[in-house]
């Protein structure tokens, strides 16, 4: 038995199931075993990273990301367990486990990236918001397999939480929250210590996480911030001559202009991909452990008594990346058209499922599928069947959305055999 997790961290799961007694994984490799075979991870496939999936080859979707997010994770567990002090062969971050937070950090993002994301929030605005992340705490808990959660162990669920503020705490928050009725889930994380809600009372309790937690979103941070650079250059957003003038509009202090003309000797000389594939080496080294300040869950758990140090001039990198990538690929007139015509796209379907199911304007229609009719006809309240309807959409793919749209709005697309 690893000494850095005890029973707390793995039993009860969260829902009715407790492991197979003779079952020869350890949990968290139950718990990775189970994300792989979700149709919720299967999906991430044809979902956006940057660019819509399925429009070029070679670019990345959110499947691919989370395959490199769970390489990174992994190799930061494994260089710690070699490097660090405090850990050892009989005491170390499980690398099965930080696997499956990363595989499933993406699971609850709608289709078309956050252009998606906004607008089923705006959608879902007065009916409890909508927000990636609480959607995969969603799908964890209780939709993944149809209408029930994969009952994930309490550490696995917690390391996919990279926000514990409700909604109602931040009303006016666009993202970074859980929805409210959601902290029941935090209660099974902290074993009912409501102490999370009082945990340092005015600042913002985002930013208290697992150790494990920590390096899923170190690998996420890693993977966009160096791939998108790649992809964006793939694409012809990137090149070494707008890049030169991004620099000079930015007036760049001396490190950062430095690391601008490293990657515009590697695009010209097209050297790009082995100079980012070096520097996601530099970022895994970057990252080290320190003890954590003294708090309530580290009496519990050894997950809550380390903290992940990223050194300063990786993280300020990192940094100057997500900003190249910001300012040349997603606010460029093309990625901002197709992220206006995503957001049509879902919130037309949104206000179509909405009108027949909730507030029946017109005389309802079966439009979804039976499973899907059943959860609409079970729930009694406007917000609960609104609930239903964004789950219904963020689990679409691009192309199903695409495709949904187009059979109930163009009169020229589709055939009585189509199915939805």
């Amino acid at each position: 038995m690893n000494q850095f997790y005890n029973q707390f961290d793995i039993t009860p799961r969260y829902g009715t199931e407790s492991d197979r007694p003779d079952d020869y994984r350890t949990p968290f490799q139950i718990d990775r075993d189970r994300i792989i075979y979700t149709p919720a991870f299967r999906k991430l496939q044809s979902k956006t990273q940057v660019f819509l999936s399925g429009e070029y080859d070679f670019y990345r979707t959110r499947l691919t990301h989370s395959l490199e997010v769970a390489q990174i994770g992994r190799s930061i567990c494994n260089r710690l367990k070699r490097k660090s002090d405090y850990l050892n062969d009989e005491y170390f971050i499980d690398p099965d486990l930080v696997e499956a937070s990363c595989l499933s950090h993406d699971l609850g993002h709608p289709p078309f990236g956050h252009a998606g994301e906004r607008v089923l929030h705006n959608m879902m605005f007065k009916m409890g918001g909508y927000e990636g992340n609480a959607q995969t705490l969603r799908l964890l808990t209780e939709t993944i397999w149809g209408n029930s959660g994969m009952n994930p162990t309490r550490a696995f669920l917690d390391s996919t939480l990279k926000y514990k503020t409700l909604l109602k705490e931040k009303p006016d928050s666009p993202n970074h929250f859980i929805y409210d009725y959601q902290e029941n889930h935090l209660d099974f994380v902290f074993d009912g210590l409501n102490e999370i809600m009082d945990y340092a009372p005015g600042s913002d309790r985002n930013g208290f996480k697992s150790v494990e937690c920590q390096i899923m979103d170190w690998a996420d941070d890693t993977a966009y911030s160096l791939n998108d650079i790649i992809d964006g250059t793939n694409a012809g957003f990137i090149n070494s001559e707008n890049l030169e003038k991004w620099a000079e509009k930015n007036e760049l202090d001396e490190i950062d202009t430095l690391n601008v003309e490293t990657i515009c000797r590697a695009i010209k000389r097209k050297r790009l991909e082995p100079l980012m594939g070096r520097k996601v080496g530099d970022f895994i080294a970057s990252a080290n452990l320190e003890e954590a300040s003294e708090n309530f869950m580290a009496k519990k758990t050894c997950r809550y008594q380390y903290k992940l140090h990223v050194e300063k001039e990786i993280t300020r990198e990192s940094k100057l990346y997500k900003k190249i990538a910001l300012d040349l690929i997603f606010k460029s007139p093309q990625l901002q058209q197709l992220d206006y015509k995503a957001s049509r796209i879902l919130g037309e379907l949104f206000k179509i499922f909405f009108e027949n199911y909730v507030s029946k304007e017109i005389k309802p229609l079966f439009l979804l599928g039976a499973d899907a009719e059943a959860l609409l006809n079970k729930a009694e309240k406007d917000d609960q069947k609104s609930r239903i309807i964004s789950d219904i959409i963020s689990e679409m793919t691009d192309r199903l959305a695409v495709r949904t749209y187009r059979r109930l709005i163009d009169p020229n697309f589709g055939s009585i055999m189509d199915l939805v």
